[in-house]
């Protein structure tokens, strides 16, 4: 199996035999099949880098097609959207990944054409560690934000007592803990509080990163899920995956039809419906108006280059990205993600077409 998952970030240690674990299972029960006699000849290496959002399924599906295609290198480094959007830009990866696609601007920059390629689909789970409460906490659309902003400072406040009047909330001091690093998991979340918030909006704002009012910065997801697990009174946003894997406790948010939805699988498939894409498939949903769902959803896009120095370079990130989109979307259910509609498949597999041929000139 010829598969690199980079990382030199502590707080993924925290996570990392979790995920080689997965790794390890998927490769035991998986009965390796014929490599493609195309990708037979030569060893071909990918080299991308990213979001932290996907990490555990990245980690799944790149070990799984390694084991299958053992000629093909995919190395994945999860450094966040902001810092692979830069390095797909600098053209110093084959890949990148991000919750957040290239603006018409960036685009322009790139030489070598873009293809943006939705990958799977997700939620932003708020997670919380309050003594005593482990399941059942509400939030509603007025003090989601105002705890971050730092408007609610104990955990006791009338606000929060009033939507939770079978929890006993102790008279603690709320931490706030946030991205330090350009996340696309922090666009998606602050997206949602500037739709509900105007306040939030005016003051703060959404962006891969965004001034905050208050709080600790953390560097990416495996980051703020170890200090929501050590810090008590602590409060924080992860990618819904990270919270399940973990098992963090997590927040019951309020929705734009006045529910309080947990990121289930079922209440996060009901707000990705709401999306509409554009032709190259960009698009996303701040505040989803539908009946049940979960109000913080996002796409993760891989972000490929349309010319290639070397053509089986291209077809090989053509191939991975083929069966991800098929045989491997099943896998992000257990890790805490969701599989693409079925639409949006059919639309991410035409435009894999768009990847390929040499770079104009290349050598």
């Amino acid at each position: 199996m010829r598969f690199k998952f980079v990382s030199s970030r502590r707080g993924f240690l925290l996570i990392s035999a979790m995920t080689v674990a997965i790794a390890l299972k998927a490769c035991q029960n998986k009965t390796p099949e014929v490599p493609d006699p195309k990708l037979t000849a030569t060893p071909i290496s990918l080299y991308g880098g990213g979001a932290t959002f996907p990490s555990f399924l990245y980690l799944r599906w790149f070990t799984d097609y390694g084991t299958k295609n053992p000629n093909v290198e995919i190395s994945y480094q999860p450094i966040g959207s902001a810092a692979g959007i830069q390095q797909f830009l600098s053209t110093t990866v084959d890949f990148a990944a991000s919750e957040v696609v290239l603006t018409d601007q960036e685009i322009a920059q790139v030489t070598r054409g873009t293809v943006m390629i939705p990958s799977v689909a997700g939620s932003v789970a708020v997670v919380y560690n309050i003594p005593g409460v482990k399941t059942g906490l509400k939030l509603s659309r007025q003090v989601l934000p105002a705890i971050f902003l730092g408007k609610i400072n104990k955990w006791n406040d009338p606000a929060i007592a009033a939507l939770n009047p079978d929890v006993t909330m102790p008279n603690l001091p709320i931490t706030v803990v946030h991205r330090s690093d350009g996340s696309g998991t922090t666009a998606a979340f602050t997206a949602h509080l500037s739709a509900i918030s105007p306040e939030w909006q005016k003051k703060v704002g959404t962006g891969l990163n965004v001034a905050w009012t208050t709080g600790v910065a953390i560097k990416d997801n495996a980051g703020i899920s170890a200090q929501i697990q050590q810090g008590e009174g602590v409060i924080g946003y992860v990618e819904y995956a990270f919270a399940k894997q973990l098992q963090l406790a997590t927040a019951a948010l309020e929705n734009k039809q006045g529910q309080f939805a947990l990121p289930t699988t079922e209440a996060t498939a009901k707000a990705i419906a709401t999306i509409q894409l554009s032709e190259d498939l960009r698009g996303s949903v701040a505040d989803p108006d539908a009946t049940d769902a979960y109000p913080i959803v996002t796409y993760s896009w891989v972000l490929a280059y349309q010319q290639y120095d070397d053509p089986k370079q291209a077809k090989a990130l053509q191939n991975v990205l083929r069966w991800a989109l098929t045989d491997g979307q099943s896998m992000g259910l257990e890790l805490g993600y969701v599989p693409l509609p079925d639409a949006v498949v059919q639309k991410a597999i035409a435009a894999l077409d768009k990847i390929g041929g040499v770079k104009k000139g290349s050598h």
